[in-house]
């Protein structure tokens, strides 16, 4: 990608704006590593189509909070063909070699007649949790979050009840960029600001990772 922005000649913010605020990029490493720039241009070009399609904002939300993402999500995989097993235990991952081949799992409820059910199914691709998967799964990062209450607009937003502000990590000298989302409030604006953080030295066995603070500012 550093190549593209060379060739364009563009400036440094303009190149936060593009790679933190479209591209949603959370550290500026896409810019040096090879093959990134199909992807880079992709996401901005999700963004523009977003934009134009849905208004002012390239952006939706639930009208009826989080749930609404992963019921979202059980209605389309259900129009393809996908098989919900609720309030069930997975007893062991199977593998063939290297790779994932199926499960077997357990209901935790007993049927009507009272027998419990056990059962195998075969797949060639498992999304879980990382806690099905304890001895394969490693720490990269941390997710560190803040909760802040202000008693008064946030300065240049033309007084938005919402908004999103990404500050890019060359702007605050860190190793990623800062997303808050912005909401007003019967109290004033009500600010969620989420960074990530890289994974503190192998020494180290605790590092904070959701941090919530109510601050009031005059």
């Amino acid at each position: 990608m550093k190549e593209v922005y060379d060739k364009w000649g563009l400036q440094p913010t303009t190149k936060d704006f593009i790679g933190h605020a479209m591209a949603l990029y959370a550290t500026d490493e896409y810019i040096g590593q090879k093959g990134m720039a199909k992807d880079a241009v992709m996401r901005i070009k999700l963004y523009a189509i977003s934009m134009a399609k849905y208004g002012k904002s390239p952006y939706i939300y639930p009208l009826y909070g989080l749930g609404e993402l992963p019921q979202g999500f059980a209605r389309l995989s259900a129009i393809y063909g996908g098989t919900y097993m609720l309030n069930t235990k997975i007893d062991e991952v199977q593998y063939e070699g290297s790779r994932v081949c199926g499960i077997k799992a357990t209901m935790r409820e007993p049927r009507d007649d009272g027998e419990v059910m056990s059962f195998e199914t075969k797949t060639k691709k498992i999304i879980a949790d990382p806690s099905y998967f304890p001895g394969k799964v490693q720490v990269v990062g941390h997710l560190l979050k803040a909760i802040c209450i202000l008693n008064h607009p946030i300065t240049s937003t033309d007084n938005s009840d919402s908004l999103q502000l990404i500050i890019p990590q060359s702007q605050v000298g860190r190793r990623n960029g800062e997303y808050c989302h912005c909401s007003a409030t019967t109290t004033g604006m009500l600010i969620s600001q989420t960074y990530i953080s890289r994974l503190c030295p192998p020494h180290i066995t605790s590092a904070p990772r959701d941090i919530i603070l109510q601050l009031s500012q005059p």
